[in-house]
């Protein structure tokens, strides 16, 4: 054994001394030709071409002192501005930007949802685009992040961003949350997987994701946790989103010019039934009663939401729990009051499936089935 040892450090020595040699006479041989690369060496891989499309938000927001990381202006610094201050991206994609709005998301609305949709989905078209991101206030990205999911006919990533703290603010998390959003909407492995919301090194699947906190950077949760992680300029996945979506789903966002009107109704100890009246008298077609527990309802709630169903508004029991599922024939008999529930839907996201729903159909058994479907 020690005699193949010595054996083997005398070749090493050798061949060391060759490639040293080797090298000397390239250099002093002036007219030796450089050896061609080989035929097999991989072209450098094409960076992908992503749009970034800005709506305002914390991440567009600007603070009066470094400290204020939950006071502040959002919605006041534009998207290419965002852009230039992480150069980074470039070395990721090409990028360009582009400004649709520029609020706080919880200014938001159908029709607001409904021109960035198509936007979008005329982006997601052309050839020269790989994907989508798209700047975001946290309050609402939940909900509009989950009407793409089920609208957008494309298999393009798209990918909804935000952050918690202005760009101003020490510890601002917005840079970062940008940086790894591209990285993701570049990422060929993210295509099929639906609208995603990527914050807080966190992939999310658009129709799982919630806020659950007001001013930290890891508020962002799913029941079931993210789809994956970004780590160090990569982004991988461990799970795929169970439940059909984008081209998987009826709803084409180019053929939905309006939305039906749907009115959330929060319950609580001593709610008065004056709110449902309230929701039937505007126009709503469907009501999501975000009721405590298991969607129960108080014994004195119940005849009202009758009297709303006989009227033909739909009743949707949902909870106000934040996460669980809804049984039918539970806490209520849901098929006597031809009532829907929600299976594990929150309120604002109910809301937002329940208005796609009704472009299709006002049947309620028909509309139970969206609800366990998506």
């Amino acid at each position: 054994m020690k005699h193949f040892a010595r054996v083997t450090t005398l070749a090493a020595a050798l061949l060391s001394a060759s490639l040293i040699t080797g090298t000397v006479h390239a250099q002093l041989a002036p007219s030796a030709q450089p050896a061609a690369a080989p035929a097999t060496a991989p072209a450098e891989a094409r960076k992908a071409n992503i749009v970034i499309i800005g709506t305002g938000g914390t991440i567009a927001g600007a603070g009066a002192s470094a400290i204020n990381t939950a006071a502040y202006q959002s919605a006041v610094v534009p998207v290419d501005k965002i852009i230039a201050s992480v150069p980074e991206v470039s070395k990721v994609a090409n990028v360009k930007g582009e400004q649709i709005f520029q609020i706080g998301s919880e200014s938001f609305n159908n029709e607001r949802l409904l021109k960035l949709g198509k936007r979008v989905s005329e982006l997601l078209k052309q050839p020269d685009v790989d994907g989508i991101v798209i700047t975001h206030g946290t309050d609402t990205i939940e909900e509009t992040a989950y009407f793409l999911n089920l609208t957008l006919k494309s298999d393009k990533p798209v990918v909804v961003v935000g952050s918690m703290r202005p760009g101003t603010a020490l510890g601002a998390d917005g840079a970062l949350n940008l940086y790894d959003a591209v990285l993701v909407a570049s990422n060929p492995t993210s295509r099929g997987k639906g609208t995603l919301v990527v914050l807080n090194d966190e992939i999310h699947t658009g129709r799982d994701v919630t806020k659950s906190n007001t001013f930290k950077t890891e508020t962002f949760r799913s029941a079931f946790g993210p789809l994956g992680y970004v780590v160090e300029g990569r982004s991988q996945y461990y799970r795929l989103p169970a439940r059909p979506h984008t081209v998987q789903t009826e709803w084409d966002i180019d053929k939905i010019d309006k939305l039906p009107e749907v009115a959330v109704v929060y319950a609580y100890g001593n709610v008065n039934p004056a709110s449902i009246d309230a929701a039937v008298k505007s126009g709503a077609k469907a009501i999501v009663y975000a009721a405590t527990g298991n969607g129960s309802v108080g014994d004195y709630m119940v005849e009202p939401l009758k009297a709303a169903r006989a009227k033909g508004v739909q009743i949707v029991r949902a909870s106000r729990t934040g996460s669980g599922v809804v049984i039918r024939n539970a806490e209520q008999p849901d098929d006597k009051y031809d009532w829907i529930v929600t299976d594990d839907q929150m309120p604002q996201k109910a809301r937002i499936l329940m208005a796609l729903a009704l472009t299709k159909t006002n049947d309620s058994k028909a509309l139970q089935q969206v609800f366990w479907k998506y």
